[in-house]
């Protein structure tokens, strides 16, 4: 059972998703090279939830950006950090993090590592 979840959530301009999903695929290929156990990237698709705090309101998304929900798994935290240390070292992954070449805002990206609670 993985224990440790890095998650993340992304506006990304909907004009730049085809050119993010590429970067995505190519980053899930080296993270699971280094280890991660799991990979996913995903597009907002039913977030007009009536009732709760949507998507797009929480993070402040423009109506020409969709919505990133993302997360990588990992044995523990300590696997998570030797993992990451080992993507950050790689050069393909350093080619890809120019934030001037980034198909999103790299500022307005939610980010954080969370212990799993619950794993069905």
């Amino acid at each position: 059972m993985p224990a440790y979840t890095d998650g993340f959530v992304i506006p990304v301009p909907k004009k730049n998703l085809p050119q993010y999903r590429r970067m995505a695929a190519k980053a899930a290929k080296i993270w699971r090279e280094h280890g991660a156990l799991d990979y996913k990237e995903c597009v907002g698709d039913d977030l007009a939830i009536k009732g709760v705090m949507p998507f797009p309101k929480g993070i402040g998304a423009k109506p020409s950006e969709v919505i990133v929900f993302s997360w990588i798994t990992y044995k523990s935290r300590a696997h998570r950090d030797k993992v990451n240390k080992l993507v950050m070292a790689d050069p393909r992954i350093a080619k890809m993090c120019d934030p001037k070449k980034a198909p999103f805002d790299c500022a307005r990206m939610l980010y954080g590592g969370f212990k799993v609670i619950v794993s069905a």
